[in-house]
């Protein structure tokens, strides 16, 4: 059998490789479905896989991408859903991780044009919740994802797949939003500091968002030697203030007092910077959350807390049909520059 998938896979190849890209794909739709009626899902996934990686490296001329993207399609929804293949995880989900690598390396043949590319992830994504350890989807998917958005600037889109990615993905996330700040003023690195830290505290992912923020601190305090820092000493911890950037004070004092568990701190904190708070735009339903999660605070709002917040922090606008802000069209709302700004 996998003599006969082979070969099937060498001549359509080598249509691919003559031009014929509408003949090759009409074949391997026909072949898969025959293999998916047959219930034989491993032979039906070796030859949807092998078209549609084959299809989006001729790329987009006469649509051969678009056509690799509707095998890539095919092969989540007709077969690793149909076969209801589940992710274990573990050492011993062999199985598992090479079903997932197969779909981490068709992603990454796309395109980052071809339409297609977004349904693929959505289905991906929605495969790995509907049968694997977490309903919002795969981390190493969701890792993926963010990071092919990323090396694609396309921050919104990396946003929303990182934060719920793996370990590897605050770093990712916090390199990202310190290259996008860099286009932007210097006085706002506290907005797209917030961006990679508080999405991860809105998850429950404390380890990450201190991560994140001492990435973004390390990279910004590098570039700009100048920058004036002050170190204040506890009987616990240490603290870099940034007199010119109050905002980024406020992310390191409140990953500070969800450490200590302290409303009172948490309540000092949010009131003392509220103004900065209220003209980043971006952080109130999130702190909202984050007073309740962390601290006990109980704010009365209506709707999913959770999801009003990922909308507002990550997805650039409301959920109830606001328009998505686009990378170069729009950018967080800027806060007014600091009369001592030290930065170069």
């Amino acid at each position: 059998m996998t003599s006969r998938i082979d070969k099937t896979i060498a001549r359509q190849q080598e249509k691919i490789a003559s031009g014929a890209y509408y003949e090759a794909h009409q074949q391997l739709r026909v072949i898969g479905a025959r293999y998916i009626k047959q219930n034989n899902y491993d032979a039906a996934a070796e030859i949807l896989a092998g078209g549609a990686t084959a299809l989006l490296r001729a790329g987009s001329q006469q649509g051969a991408s678009a056509s690799g993207g509707d095998l890539a399609i095919m092969l989540v929804v007709e077969v690793y859903v149909k076969a209801g293949w589940e992710i274990v995880g573990g050492d011993d989900d062999a199985a598992g991780r090479a079903r997932k690598k197969r779909l981490v390396e068709l992603l990454r043949e796309f395109p980052s044009d071809e339409p297609t590319r977004k349904r693929f992830i959505q289905e991906i994504i929605g495969w790995s919740g509907r049968f694997g350890p977490v309903e919002r989807g795969d981390p190493e998917l969701h890792h993926a994802a963010g990071s092919v958005y990323a090396e694609d600037n396309e921050p919104y889109d990396a946003e929303k797949h990182l934060v719920l990615g793996t370990s590897e993905s605050a770093e990712k996330l916090a390199k990202l939003e310190y290259e996008w700040y860099t286009s932007d003023e210097p006085h706002t690195a506290g907005i797209y500091a917030s961006r990679a830290v508080i999405p991860f505290l809105v998850v429950g992912n404390l380890r990450s968002a201190n991560k994140a923020f001492l990435i973004f601190n390390s990279r910004l305090s590098s570039a700009n030697p100048s920058l004036s820092v002050q170190e204040v000493s506890g009987t616990s911890s240490d603290v870099r203030v940034f007199p010119a950037l109050p905002l980024l004070n406020f992310l390191s004092l409140l990953l500070l007092a969800i450490q200590k568990g302290s409303a009172d701190l948490y309540r000092q904190l949010t009131s003392h910077y509220a103004a900065q708070i209220r003209e980043a735009g971006i952080l109130d339903d999130a702190l909202a959350q984050i007073g309740e999660q962390y601290f006990a605070i109980k704010i009365p709002r209506q709707g999913n807390p959770l999801f009003d917040m990922m909308g507002s922090m990550l997805f650039g606008g409301s959920q109830d049909g606001g328009r998505k802000p686009t990378l170069g069209r729009s950018q967080p709302r800027k806060v007014e520059a600091p009369s001592n700004m030290e930065l170069d």
